[in-house]
């Protein structure tokens, strides 16, 4: 056979089958893209950017999802910061609030304030729509002598961004009791927005100390769903498995939902609280 033409058919061969891989990575890629999704968008502490600029890099959007009491409380700085923990083995985020001064962002009022949310100017993925599904995972820990209010101290809500947005729709509160202090799952509907359901109660000492994991799962719709799980990570306790159905999670003229992970307590008996640290991380929102 004519060398030139052995030469033409070795280069066509080589041709198609780069071709023929090309066609594979593209094929592939789109697999590869829809299954991160499915992994929603996490917000971890990194230990090495600026807490603040790490917050809103992954949750702000064109905008700052940061509600904290820095300017009632200068002297002190930043209220959410990164600190390494021995547990986890990793640096994590920590939550500080102070009896005095620090208030309800930057207003003086019975209440105050230190945390985090996603909001209008956030990723849409970020926003719950009605009828829409969504799954919320995150890790907190409680001091081992965190003392809660009698009235209330919440550490995470699912909120209305708009229309009937004065109260949450879920809120998950630490509480005294003096037969001893509970943690609260706090459901509050459309149809009587005054009425609040405590739709889960469960002792507090489980918590204290430890690092637990929140599996919520939601449909925001005024018929909707909801499912919480929380699990002790030390021991894999199951502390909270429950399910509602016929639950409503929508407002009137409302079009987004959204979390809220923090400290925001009441402070009318201020003399029976004192400064706190709540530490979270892994801030995970997937749409399903």
């Amino acid at each position: 056979m004519d060398k030139r033409l052995l030469l033409l058919i070795l280069v066509c061969v080589l041709s198609c089958a780069k071709q023929q891989k090309e066609v594979v990575e593209e094929k592939s890629t789109p697999t590869e893209q829809a299954k991160a999704n499915t992994d929603g968008t996490t917000l971890s502490a990194n230990g090495t950017t600026d807490t603040y600029q790490l917050i809103n890099s992954v949750f702000g959007g064109t905008g700052d999802v940061i509600e904290a009491p820095d300017c009632s409380h200068p002297g002190f700085g930043k209220h959410i910061t990164q600190v390494f923990d021995n547990d986890l083995k990793r640096n994590v985020f920590a939550f500080l609030i102070h009896v005095t001064p620090d208030n309800d962002k930057c207003e003086d009022s019975d209440r105050q304030r230190n945390e985090i949310k996603t909001y209008d100017r956030s990723p849409e993925n970020l926003k719950a729509s009605k009828d829409e599904r969504v799954l919320y995972r995150w890790k907190f820990k409680l001091d081992a002598n965190f003392k809660p209010s009698s009235d209330f101290t919440h550490i995470h809500q699912l909120k209305p961004i708009d229309g009937d947005n004065q109260l949450p729709l879920i809120t998950l509160t630490p509480r005294y009791r003096a037969s001893g202090d509970v943690m609260q799952v706090i459901h509050t509907g459309e149809t009587d927005a005054t009425s609040q359901k405590y739709i889960v109660s469960v002792p507090l000492s489980d918590f204290k100390g430890q690092w637990v994991e929140v599996i919520e799962r939601a449909t925001f719709s005024f018929d909707g769903k909801y499912e919480i799980q929380i699990n002790r990570i030390s021991d894999g306790k199951v502390l909270v498995k429950q399910a509602f159905t016929k639950i409503e999670m929508w407002r009137k003229n409302c079009t987004s939902s959204r979390p809220k992970w923090g400290i925001y307590r009441r402070l009318l008996q201020a003399d029976a609280l004192r400064d706190e640290t709540v530490w979270f991380n892994d801030f995970n929102i997937t749409e399903y």
